[in-house]
């Protein structure tokens, strides 16, 4: 038996037949008939006899109808619990991100929802491959994700939203000849060490496209995901490496030159299961990464202009 059969039954014992049934549900009588049969096979007893022309219920019909009143009374209080929780602006919502978009947005999160009413945060950090992302969004309500220009779309089974484009830069140390250069073209940089990402980061391919476009392997002697360490290896002269321009925390010690003639900038998306936000709680959490984002890209004074990178890579037009 299902809920429907249940709320024919109850109306059959409140009208007293098959087409005023019908008709106060907007169907034919036929279908009632039908959904009747198909109730009274699960039923061991009679449910319904004849009164003349008419289906009436039996006594046993008549206690099913009333105990249908209690399983649509408590369906009824499911769904509006349902709609609280999914309403309620103060929800908790859970939210993951890979280092650098956790310490970008993290903090402008934290305070931009702090107070009553608002909904609370459950952050994590998580760092994995590009084609790992997805999966994240089975325990986190939001994920924030990278992948560069011309990597492949999320899969459908996500719903997908870029918060930012943002442009990959070489970090050098502030005293280094190449730094004195306005854009840095890959010849200008592949004879120099490299310190990289590991395999299966997104940034690895714009590392490959240097190297091919200047004709040969870069000599990669260290590998670190994390900018802040790697900035400070930059730093103390162990190699260039690529920097994220907006979110990687700035340090005394370097300087960030756009890159020319490869495509160098990656997207940071935020992925989540659709039915996620059929809460107001996430939708909010979800504006205000929007807002987040369109301040970390304000703070940087050449936000609104074409970054040099791009604009010496014909790809990029």
């Amino acid at each position: 038996m299902d809920e429907r059969q249940l709320r024919i039954l109850r109306e059959l014992g409140e009208l007293g037949s098959v087409s005023a049934v019908a008709q106060a549900l907007h169907v034919t009588p036929s279908a009632i008939s039908q959904q009747l049969r198909l109730l009274q096979r699960s039923v061991p007893v009679p449910l319904t006899e004849r009164a003349g022309r008419r289906v009436v219920l039996t006594e046993a019909g008549q206690s099913l109808a009333r105990a249908a009143i209690e399983v649509e009374t408590a369906l009824a209080r499911a769904r509006h619990t349902v709609a609280d929780f999914a309403q309620r602006p103060d929800g908790d919502v859970s939210l993951a991100a890979f280092h650098s978009a956790g310490s970008a947005f993290f903090p402008l999160l934290l305070r931009g929802l702090a107070g009553p009413g608002r909904p609370r945060l459950a952050l994590a950090d998580e760092d994995v491959a590009q084609d790992r992302f997805p999966a994240l969004t089975r325990d986190h309500d939001l994920v924030l994700a990278h992948r560069l220009d011309h990597s492949p779309p999320w899969p459908r089974t996500v719903t997908a939203g870029t918060l930012l484009r943002e442009p990959l830069d070489v970090a050098l140390p502030t005293g280094h000849p190449l730094a004195a250069k306005a854009v840095l073209l890959p010849q200008d940089v592949a004879d120099q060490p490299w310190i990289t990402v590991h395999d299966g980061f997104p940034l690895m391919s714009t590392i490959e496209a240097i190297g091919s476009v200047a004709n040969r392997r870069l000599d990669i002697v260290h590998r670190i995901n994390e900018f802040a360490v790697a900035a400070e290896a930059v730093a103390a002269g162990g190699g260039l490496a690529l920097m994220p321009r907006w979110t990687a925390r700035p340090h005394p010690d370097l300087v960030l030159r756009p890159l020319g003639a490869v495509h160098a900038r990656r997207h940071i998306d935020v992925l989540h299961r659709p039915e996620r936000t059929a809460r107001q709680a996430v939708r909010t959490v979800l504006a205000e990464l929007h807002r987040a984002a369109a301040q970390i890209q304000g703070q940087d004074s050449d936000a609104s202009q074409p970054d040099a990178g791009a604009a010496a890579d014909p790809s990029a037009r």
